[in-house]
C-alpha cells in the first residue's frame, strides 16, 4: 500500500499540472468581455428570428421609400448607394472563428475570410436589390474593403446573383476610410434616392473621423428626419463606429483595457 501511495502521488501531481497547463493556454478559457461579446452578438445574428425580422423591416421600408422616390421626376438616372458588410452580407462566421481562438478582428484573417467569398446574405436583402434593379435603379456598392479584396468580393456578390456586380459598381476603399468622396462621385452623375448601411459613416460625412459616443448621438439627432426616409440602417451589434467610440477610438488598447472601457460605459443600478 505504501508503494502505491508513493507511485500514485507523482502521477496525480503530473495530471494536475497537465490539466492546469491546458486550462491556462486555452484561448477561450480566460474571461474576456470583448471576445465573449462577439460570440453573443454572432449568436443573435445567426439564430434570433428577431434579427431576421429587423432586416426584413429595414428592407421593406427601403422598398416603400424607393417606390415613393420613383414617383418624383428626375433629370438624372436614379441610384442606391449601399454598404456591403453587415448591410447585406453576413460576416458573423468570421467573428465566431476569431472569438473561438480568443482573438478579435485581424487584418490578415479578415482578408483570408473575404477571399473565400462565402459570406451569406441577410434576410430580405437580395430580393430588395433585385427589385430596385428591376425598376431601373443602379446599385453602387461602396465598401471599405480594400482593392486587394476585389476579386473575392465580386465572387461573393455574383455567387448570389446580386445585380450590377461588376467593377464599375463596386467602389472599394483606396486611401481613406471616409466614403464621402465616393458618394460624391456617384452623385455627380446620378440622383441618389437611398443609402443603406449598418454604420453611421455609411450615410454622412458628419460621422467621419474619430467621434465620441455623444457626438455620434448628436449627429443622429441632427439628421433624425433622414432615418427611415433616405437612410436605411441595418442592425449590427458585433462591431462598428459605436464600438470604436467606447474605446475612445484608441485601437491600441489591450483586451483588459477594452473590458474596463466597456464596464465604465455601462449603466446599472
Amino acid at each position: 500500500m505504501r508503494y502505491f501511495v508513493i507511485l500514485a502521488f507523482p502521477l496525480l501531481l503530473l495530471f494536475a499540472c497537465s490539466g492546469s497547463k491546458h486550462s491556462s493556454n486555452s484561448p477561450v478559457s480566460a474571461y474576456n468581455i470583448v471576445i465573449d461579446g462577439k460570440l453573443w452578438s454572432s449568436l443573435f445574428e445567426q439564430k434570433a428570428a428577431e434579427y431576421r425580422a429587423l432586416c426584413l423591416q429595414a428592407y421593406n421600408i427601403a422598398r416603400l421609400r424607393l417606390d415613393e422616390a420613383l414617383l418624383q421626376p428626375s433629370s438624372k438616372p436614379r441610384a442606391i448607394i449601399t454598404d456591403i458588410d453587415e448591410t447585406f452580407l453576413d460576416n458573423s462566421p468570421f467573428s465566431v472563428h476569431q472569438a473561438l481562438q480568443g482573438k478579435d478582428y485581424e487584418v490578415a484573417a479578415w482578408a483570408e475570410w473575404t477571399a473565400k467569398a462565402m459570406a451569406d446574405t441577410l434576410t430580405g436583402a437580395l430580393s430588395f436589390y433585385n427589385y430596385a434593379a428591376s425598376r431601373n435603379v443602379e446599385i453602387f456598392y461602396i465598401t471599405n474593403r480594400r482593392e486587394s479584396e476585389k476579386d473575392g468580393t465580386l465572387q461573393n456578390l455574383r455567387r448570389f446573383h446580386f445585380p450590377l456586380a461588376d467593377e464599375q459598381h463596386l467602389i472599394l476603399r483606396k486611401d481613406v476610410s471616409s466614403k464621402e468622396s465616393r458618394r460624391q462621385q456617384v452623385a455627380a452623375t446620378h440622383e441618389i434616392v437611398l443609402f443603406l448601411g449598418d454604420n453611421l459613416a455609411d450615410f454622412s460625412s458628419l460621422f467621419d473621423g474619430p467621434k465620441t459616443t455623444a457626438e455620434r448621438a448628436a449627429g443622429v439627432q441632427q439628421l433624425s428626419l433622414e432615418f427611415g426616409k433616405r437612410f436605411i440602417v441595418l442592425p449590427n451589434t458585433n462591431y462598428g463606429g459605436w464600438e470604436d467610440a467606447i474605446y475612445g477610438n484608441n485601437f491600441s488598447l489591450t483586451p483588459q483595457q477594452k473590458d474596463s472601457a466597456i464596464k465604465n460605459n455601462l449603466k446599472a443600478y
